[in-house]
């Protein structure tokens, strides 16, 4: 299992502070992006994920020099979130330096052509960010079908092509045991966001064969220590 550390951005800057050594008072706290991802990277982080939350406001990437600026120091993958709403909105990521992309549900749904341009530019590191919360499924104005199943949909949407998912807000007990299966049944990446507070968080997701977690907030407050995570993960 991968743990991904993750960073919101707002206005150019990380909308937490990063101050890995507050517990002891050693080094000095800093909400710029580039200096926090390299800090992770050091620590072991195998890829970055940014949330740009100013581009799922605006339907576009909008943190473009800070994604830019991640990209410059640190030699891992960096995954973008928020604002990649379509084809243009890829290009647009990666040409700031993003390397994989997470696309709405929402944004492909029911458009099977967009999904497939989508596709074609974003590729096998393309993913899917899907709400594993039975309402938000009930909550979206399907136009051309009933409400599906969250699985059902997954299926459809690997079937499209689509060899990438991360859920959010998957709970313990059955939001797992969903997830769990279609891991276990599906040639694609299952990852999770958020959620996890707990090594013990982590250790249910992997035994059910969940590839990749990504960690947040939990790892700016202490809540969850990047490098205990991945030594405990194997």
């Amino acid at each position: 299992m991968q743990i991904v550390p993750s960073l919101d951005l707002k206005d150019g800057r990380s909308r937490l502070v990063w101050w890995p050594g507050a517990s002891t008072g050693v080094g000095t706290p800093t909400d710029r992006p580039d200096a926090i991802a390299r800090s992770l990277v050091e620590q072991g982080a195998p890829v970055i994920h940014l949330v740009d939350l100013d581009g799922a406001a605006q339907g576009r990437p909008a943190n473009l020099d800070a994604i830019g600026a991640v990209a410059r120091v640190v030699a891992r993958p960096l995954q973008l979130a928020g604002g990649v709403d379509g084809p243009e909105q890829i290009e647009l990521a990666y040409a700031a330096g993003a390397t994989r992309v997470v696309v709405p549900l929402w944004a492909v749904a029911e458009d099977h052509g967009r999904l497939a341009e989508c596709l074609r530019i974003g590729g096998d590191w393309l993913a899917v960010g899907l709400d594993a919360r039975p309402e938000s499924l009930r909550g979206y104005p399907w136009r051309h079908r009933p409400v599906p199943q969250l699985d059902e949909l997954v299926v459809e949407l690997h079937g499209a092509g689509v060899r990438r998912f991360v859920f959010s807000h998957v709970t313990r007990g059955a939001g797992v045991e969903m997830v769990g299966g279609l891991a276990q049944s599906l040639d694609a990446e299952v990852i999770v966001a958020g959620g996890v507070t707990s090594i013990e968080g982590l250790l249910e997701l992997r035994d059910v064969g969940v590839a990749t977690v990504i960690l947040g907030e939990v790892l700016f407050t202490g809540a969850v220590d990047l490098a205990a995570a991945m030594r405990a993960v194997g």
